[in-house]
């Protein structure tokens, strides 16, 4: 089958006083290269990281220094003052129409691919950082949106509210991350303007309460989330659930990212909350590979196995079509057609 993609992700999250840089950096690339060669993940999309690291192991990987999976980077994820996820370190507080256009053209200028704008609260975050709340001015907005496209960057936009989401759609996001409240004109306007969604179930669905296997479980438990976040997380699940379904039957356009570390077990742990909240084996595995490839805007190359593209492919011991947990059961695993990691038993003679 085609090999997996995981379209929102971050570094871990370390302050420059547990982990000095270079050890961060270097640490973000074992982990990488790890999701490649033990889960089969061949693309990622990356939704903020400090200091450009992502660039730097995208170049990396480009080059051949290093084997490792396709990678698009974002630079610094933008907020306001007073935005959201402020102590993950990747966020840059910017404020005012010519503040964002600055931070922008930063991002531009050190080699990103997309800008990652935080226009709402999140999940996880202070008593004052809500999902329900948007950050950004109208002039802010509307400043951010008219250098992306007078530049011809792709907008990955946080927006985790009705009102967040609407006017990202109408200033023309490429996607939309979370999603965690979405109402009827929401899905209208997605399917109206072909905006990409990516709805990211584990932020809201991965709770002590929620898990229902033993890889939920080991992951929620090594997680160590506060119970106020868990509280949060349990609140919003429910309303969450019930836009993922809604986007998934209307036919908006999705991809699979899983916004949680680490990387190697992210990607599988949110195939299998897609199938849980209502999609299919195969809606799911089409999310994680064509899909992830075609909002990156590789798709001609990748993604799917046909004649002519490229070879990112894995093997996998059993069929996910009958258990979408089957794509644990890695065997082999090709980039450019070329076997990078091969996990079958050896026979001795």
């Amino acid at each position: 089958m085609p090999g997996l993609w995981d379209v929102h992700i971050h570094p871990d999250y370390l302050s420059l006083n547990e982990v000095p840089l270079p050890d961060q950096v270097t640490l973000f690339g074992h982990r990488l290269q790890s999701a490649l060669l033990d889960s089969g993940i061949v693309g990622f999309r990356c939704a903020g990281a400090h200091h450009f690291m992502d660039v730097a192991w995208k170049r990396a990987f480009e080059s051949g220094q290093h084997l490792g999976p396709r990678l698009f980077a974002a630079g610094h994820f933008l907020t306001t003052t007073g935005g959201h996820f402020l102590t993950s370190g990747h966020a840059l507080e910017v404020d005012g129409p010519y503040g964002f256009v600055h931070a922008i053209r930063e991002q531009i200028k050190n080699g990103v691919d997309h800008i990652k704008l935080n226009l709402s609260g999140g999940i996880m975050g202070p008593a004052w950082d809500l999902h329900r709340h948007s950050f950004l001015l109208e002039e802010e907005l509307k400043a951010a949106f008219e250098i992306c496209k007078l530049r011809e960057f792709k907008v990955m936009a946080h927006a985790t509210n009705p009102a967040a989401v609407k006017a990202a759609i109408r200033l023309g996001a490429h996607s939309i991350e979370h999603g965690y409240i979405l109402d009827d004109e929401c899905i209208e306007l997605f399917l109206q303007h072909g905006t990409w969604y990516v709805p990211t179930l584990s932020i809201s669905h991965l709770t002590p309460g929620q898990a229902t296997n033993d890889w939920e479980s080991r992951w929620v438990k090594n997680r160590n989330l506060t119970q106020s976040l868990c509280c949060r997380a349990d609140a919003a699940s429910d309303e969450h659930r019930t836009g993922f379904k809604k986007a998934l039957q209307a036919g908006v356009k999705m991809a699979l990212g899983s916004d949680i570390r680490p990387l190697k077990d992210a990607a599988l742990l949110e195939l299998g909350l897609w199938v849980r909240d209502g999609a299919t084996p195969w809606q799911a595995l089409v999310a994680a590979t064509r899909n992830g490839a075609a909002i990156c805007g590789v798709g001609d190359e990748l993604g799917t196995i046909e004649p002519g593209k490229i070879a990112d492919l894995i093997v996998v011991g059993a069929n996910p079509l009958e258990d979408i947990n089957n794509v644990r059961r890695l065997q082999l695993v090709m980039k450019d057609g070329r076997i990078v990691s091969d996990k079958r038993e050896k026979k001795h003679a």
